[in-house]
């Protein structure tokens, strides 16, 4: 499996495309959240690079972090607040080219500069978030909201 993540060096749906396939053989055969959140993490950080990319899962009234991959991050976040927060409580994915002109961003780190957030259903309930950062602006687009949201549906 690692070794195809290097191989995708297409454009960015064909990598989409592989990790999808990747993500479907991993949690179908996995029935554990937390595990398939942390090889998800992983596989997608690694599969393009992002500054961070994780998970928050809801715990009663906030966010509480989970499987991530990258630097040092927030461990707790409240429902409505920052990218994540509002996610959670629009229940839809958040694509937020400059964090900087964010109403309310939370700045974990200031390398973050673009930002993409994917709620995670179970039972018509978020019960979690994805959370991806770039040290770029304008990294995420309608291709990273697709194709992440599908990858959601896998878990």
């Amino acid at each position: 499996m690692a070794e195809e993540l290097h191989i995708a060096q297409g454009g960015k749906e064909e990598k989409y495309a592989l990790l999808y396939k990747q993500v479907t053989a991993i949690a179908g055969s996995e029935s554990d959240t937390i595990a398939n959140m942390a090889n998800v993490a992983a596989m997608i950080h690694h599969t393009f690079g992002f500054w961070w990319t994780g998970f928050y899962r809801v715990v009663g009234e906030e966010l509480v972090l989970g499987p991530f991959q990258g630097p040092l991050a927030c461990s707790r976040i409240a429902y409505g607040r920052g990218v994540c927060g509002t996610a959670w409580k629009e229940e839809c994915t958040q694509v937020v080219p400059n964090v900087e002109l964010f109403p309310g961003h939370i700045a974990c780190s200031s390398a973050s500069k673009s930002e993409i957030v994917v709620p995670l259903f179970k039972d018509g309930k978020v019960t979690a978030v994805l959370d991806i950062d770039s040290e770029h602006l304008a990294t995420f687009d309608d291709v990273d909201r697709l194709w992440l949201e599908r990858i959601m549906e896998l878990l």
